[in-house]
Parts: C-alpha cells; structure tokens; sequence
C-alpha cells in the first residue's frame, strides 16, 4: 500500500476543545466545516461528542451529514440558507441558522414553519463581508423577534483582524458590535480562534474556535495560550528510492534546484494530487526519522524530492514527516505562500487514519 496518510489525533482534537471552552467557560462550538478543515467531520464530531456544546458548519449539505450519522448536538449553519426550500429541512432536523442578508429575512417571515428556528443574527462590525450594517441590525432584529417563525436570537458578528492585536481593529469591531446590540436581549458570539485566544473581554456568551482546534495557531508570532495546542494531524509518508547525484545536475521538473554538492536525493510518496502545495518552494522543511531536512526540486504530482545528502542513517524506507508534531503545518505553508487551512482543506487523496485512547477510534 502506499504508505502517505494523514494520522488524526482525536485525543489532541479533545485537548484543543477543552483548552478553548476553558479559557472563559462559555459555552463553544467546534466548527466542522469544510470536512473538519481536513480532518474528517464524522470522526471529529463522534470524538468530540461527549464535550462540545454543539457543532457549526458552513451549510445544510455538512449538517445533514452528521445528522445521517447520528449526531445530534445542535447544529449551526454559519452561512444560513441559500434558498427558502431549505427551510423545511432545517425543522425537520432541529438545525440553528445564522442570518445575514436581507433576502433570509423575507424567507423566514414569509414561510409557513413547523416549528420556530433558532435565529443567529449577523452583524456586519468591520470585516464587510457578510451580515447586517450597524445602522438596520436593530430593526432587523426586532422585526424577526417579532415572527411566529423564531424561537430564539443570538447576536454575532467576526473579526477580521482579531490575530493582529496591535492595529487597533478589533476595539473598533467590538465598539460596533457594543453600539448595535446595546438594547438587544439575548446572548452573543464575536470570537474566532484569534478571539477566543487573545481577546477575553470579548468572548461573550458562545465561542467559535476553529483551527485551534486542529492545533494550529492563528497568529504569526509566539502567542503564550496557543503554544498549549496540539498538533491533530500528522501528514506522513516515507522515502520510496534513493539517487546519488553529483555536482551539477538538475532535479525534477524545469530543472529548478541543481545541486550544488554530491547530493543523496530521497524520493517522497507525496505530491499535489495528495494536496501537499506545489508551489512549496526549495528549502520547504520535512522531517525525516525525526530529523530535520528539506525539499529540493519542484513537487510533483505524486512524488516529491528531498535531501538526504546530511542524513547518512536515512534512506530507503525511512519515515518522512510533512508536517505534525515537530514540524508545524504553518511553517510549512509560509514556504508555499499559504496557510495551514488551505494545506489541511486541499488533502484529496491521502487516507486519514483516526487515533485515540477511546477503543471505538483506534486504528
């Protein structure tokens, strides 16, 4: 078998939760969106069960799939509907929903429900991305506070610069979201990962954290509470042949890298059809029985190559860490011009193998 994986600490995924739910003892989500950034929704959600508060994904498709699967934590749309057809659905299946423009409130007040939905208002505090302008979030509220249709109303909005502490942004959006909802009943939800990690006097009544629970710091520079994440994913594989080059010659396609040494050249089951970034630059660092190397030549689309020249106990066989515990996937991604989202979110192929100390995941 082709040895590339991705290794899924669940127990790591459990720490990152509760680390998050403690630094206020409000109440969180664990955000599954995007198949759990990469790391498989159904098993994050199954692990997470007995500890999360509820569950947030980006559309129905994702919530009727844990919905299929049995898990039945509330369940939040972030994005909301995109069409009034959804709505019986969302009844049926007892799903929360975020609302955030002006064509979701019409089909809330003009549909003929089941039951009342919980309502999760979005207000547009600064990142102008989606949700309700300051000077209409009032009215809006009241008008679906008003509806048969709504069991309940929570106020939102999202930071845009919350991993950038020093440029003043975020006051600003909290001063918004202050001014908009300060005659609202009802609870609230501001932070992200770099809200919950670095910003306390927002953390309001429900925490969003995102990719710190995969163990990946938002911030680009040391932050005390992140370096308490672990890492939840391990993207392994191992060396499948070995070269002995001379000075001079060219490796891999367009000849990017010539070595400029006799060179040992290892040879890696992992390419961009695996979603390992083609555009990871020389010098991209792995870790190869522990020990620390890089990539040379351009990624390939199954293969890529790394050297193996200052290694001398490696080749053939040995195990090759592309990032994980050790090896951050944000450093990796600096070296491709991206970040550790994009690099969890693009693994197509690689199988993921689940750990933990819980029988029933184990591997």
């Amino acid at each position: 078998m082709r040895p590339a994986h991705a290794l899924i600490d669940l127990d790591a995924l459990r720490h990152n939760y509760q680390l998050a739910k403690g630094l206020s003892g409000r109440r969180a989500f664990a955000v599954l969106k995007a198949n759990a950034y990469g790391h498989g929704a159904l098993e994050c959600a199954q692990a997470l069960a007995d500890d999360a508060d509820a569950f947030a994904v980006a559309c129905i498709e994702e919530a009727l799939e844990l919905r299929a699967a049995g898990i039945n934590q509330p369940i939040l749309l972030l994005e909301g509907w995109f069409e009034a057809s959804e709505l019986p659905l969302i009844v049926e299946h007892q799903l929360w929903s975020v609302v955030h423009h002006h064509r979701q409130v019409q089909d809330l007040l003009g549909a003929q429900l089941g039951a009342p939905l919980h309502i999760w208002l979005k207000l547009d505090s600064g990142m102008h991305r989606v949700g309700f302008e300051p000077a209409e979030y009032a009215s809006t509220w009241q008008q679906l506070e008003r509806s048969q249709n709504v069991a309940s109303m929570t106020s939102m909005t999202h930071f845009s610069r919350a991993d950038e502490p020093a440029t003043g942004r975020t006051e600003e959006q909290l001063a918004t979201f202050k001014r908009a909802t300060q005659n609202l009943n009802g609870p609230t939800s501001l932070c992200n990962s770099p809200g919950v990690l670095a910003w306390p006097q927002a953390h309001g009544d429900w925490l969003r954290p995102g990719i710190m629970l995969y163990g990946v710091t938002p911030f680009e520079f040391d932050q005390d509470i992140a370096a308490r994440l672990r890492p939840v994913m391990q993207l392994q594989s191992k060396v499948i042949a070995v070269r002995e080059l001379p000075t001079g010659e060219p490796i891999g396609y367009g000849s990017r890298f010539i070595t400029q040494r006799p060179t040992r050249v290892g040879v890696v089951a992992m390419g961009y059809a695996d979603g390992y970034p083609r555009h990871a630059v020389d010098g991209t660092p792995v870790l190869v029985d522990g020990q620390r190397s890089q990539i040379i030549g351009r990624v390939s689309m199954d293969m890529l190559t790394l050297d193996l020249t200052d290694l001398p106990q490696s080749g053939l066989g040995s195990d090759v860490l592309l990032w994980g515990e050790g090896l951050s996937a944000s450093e990796v991604a600096r070296h491709a011009g991206t970040i550790a989202y994009q690099l969890f979110c693009n693994l197509n192929r690689v199988p993921r193998r689940f750990i933990s100390s819980s029988s029933s995941f184990s591997t």
